[in-house]
């Protein structure tokens, strides 16, 4: 909250105890940004594109999200990430991990 800017490929990465159905808000936020929720094995379920500064209306998840990214608005659709798509990090169990770190 209250960014004005974010560096080229970084993001913010929310990290929960348990998967559950999320929603995130933009309230206070002032750049546009894509929300990609993922399930506990790190596999996205929703790719929410651009969204809207200050807004307040809730994101919902739409399935049981462990994981939630926020990046740069329009880098999701650069990058070519969608719901399928397996996303890397050391906060992922390696044993339920989609695509585990090494």
């Amino acid at each position: 909250m209250f960014r004005d800017r974010l560096a080229p490929m970084s993001g913010m990465f929310f990290v929960y105890d348990r998967a559950a159905r999320r929603a995130f808000w933009m309230k206070n936020t002032l750049i546009p940004l894509d929300m990609i929720f993922a399930d506990a094995s790190g596999r996205v379920v929703k790719v929410h594109p651009e969204a809207i500064p200050h807004d307040e209306t809730p994101v919902p998840s739409g399935a049981p999200a462990r994981f939630v990214l926020e990046i740069s608005g329009g880098l999701a659709a650069r990058l070519g990430l969608a719901a399928g798509a397996e996303l890397r990090h050391p906060a992922i169990p390696a044993e339920v991990a989609a695509w585990p770190c090494e």
